[in-house]
């Protein structure tokens, strides 16, 4: 084999396959369909995991776990990160920790955690923290702020319900 073998039979624009013209194409009469049955006839279409009547592999293995769809996506930091990221007294909230990368995606609210150590004094602007943290945080000289954030589904349903009545 050759450098130039190797895109021989690539094509880029390969034209589709012209099913049902005539005996002379090679894919007359049934089409590649084979004869009669159910894969055969016009509309026919199995689904993703049909596995011809045996028990599907989706079904077979067990579901495991529970996803709630309401919870909000809570994007976590620990004390430790801001530390090696920020100088000190600089101010430390969703916009610049997105800018420095420690904050990646979409989140509903931002928690700040305590884990590692925080010996600089900062602003620290988020939508909940942990109670080491806090103390992390006051104990370094810091400020904390704490943003409104948006409510659960469930909490704001309940929250509904109770000024109709």
């Amino acid at each position: 084999m050759n450098l130039h073998d190797v895109n021989e039979d690539v094509h880029r624009n390969k034209s589709r396959k012209r099913l049902g013209r005539g005996p002379g194409s090679g894919l007359g009469k049934t089409a590649g369909k084979g004869h009669k049955g159910q894969r055969s006839r016009p509309g026919y279409k199995a689904l993703p995991v049909f596995e011809g009547g045996q028990m599907p592999l989706v079904r077979r293995i067990p579901k495991r776990g529970f996803h709630n769809q309401f919870a909000l996506e809570v994007a976590a930091i620990n004390v430790g990160d801001i530390q090696h990221r920020f100088e000190a007294s600089e101010e430390v909230n969703p916009a610049t920790l997105k800018i420095r990368g420690l904050v990646k995606g979409q989140y509903d609210l931002l928690k700040i955690l305590g884990d590692g150590e925080l010996t600089k004094s900062l602003k620290i602007s988020a939508h909940k923290f942990s109670a080491s943290a806090i103390e992390k945080i006051e104990k370094a000289g810091g400020q904390i702020t704490v943003l409104p954030g948006k409510k659960p589904v469930v909490k704001v349903k309940r929250e509904r319900k109770k000024a109709a009545d």
